[in-house]
């Protein structure tokens, strides 16, 4: 019945010792870990708080004393995903997950409540969960074209002057302007 359960991580909460909403019930030692606000699981989790619906949540849904002292090297020492990256000039849909250790390549279109378990390529679009390519915004040719142009690295100045080109224009025409630039 302790509410957080690693000493020193109060973003992580039982959730027994919380829950006071009658439709709720969680077994014990479950956890939830929110860096913003453990102590709202019932507001931030619970999305369909009317109506006759219960939530029912069985035990042990991961670890806590004593056995994170005895665990928590493991958890550690888990090998790393690498970084997360989004490139240039990404359109992320509402509630997109781009998960840990993913490559979002520029000019990528994430749809929305999409889950991003793998490298995305520059220029697709991508949706699902989890996600996968729909289609590609351009040809081999013309993403090779902007990549190249990287107009994102252009002086705003010139981003501001060539707008335009760089929403609605020819990937030739944004090459022809970057070469402008050498």
């Amino acid at each position: 019945m302790q509410l957080h359960p690693v000493p020193g991580h109060q973003r992580v909460v039982f959730l027994k010792p919380l829950v006071t909403d009658p439709r709720i019930e969680v077994g014990d030692y479950t956890y939830y870990d929110d860096p913003d606000d453990p102590l709202a699981f019932e507001r931030d989790a619970f999305l369909y708080g009317y109506g006759p619906e219960r939530l029912l949540i069985g035990r042990y849904c991961v670890f806590g004393e004593p056995w994170a002292e005895r665990t928590m090297d493991l958890v550690m020492s888990a090998p790393s995903r690498g970084d997360t990256v989004v490139g240039h000039d990404v359109w992320l849909g509402y509630g997109a997950l781009v998960m840990p250790g993913v490559n979002v390549g520029s000019g990528a279109v994430v749809a929305a409540r999409s889950v991003v378990a793998a490298d995305v390529p520059a220029y697709a679009i991508v949706a699902g969960n989890p996600a996968r390519v729909v289609r590609r915004r351009y040809e081999d040719d013309d993403v090779e074209r902007l990549l190249r142009a990287a107009w994102w690295d252009w002086p705003v100045e010139l981003v501001t002057e060539h707008a335009r080109t760089i929403m609605a224009g020819e990937p030739a025409e944004l090459e022809r302007i970057a070469g402008e630039l050498s």
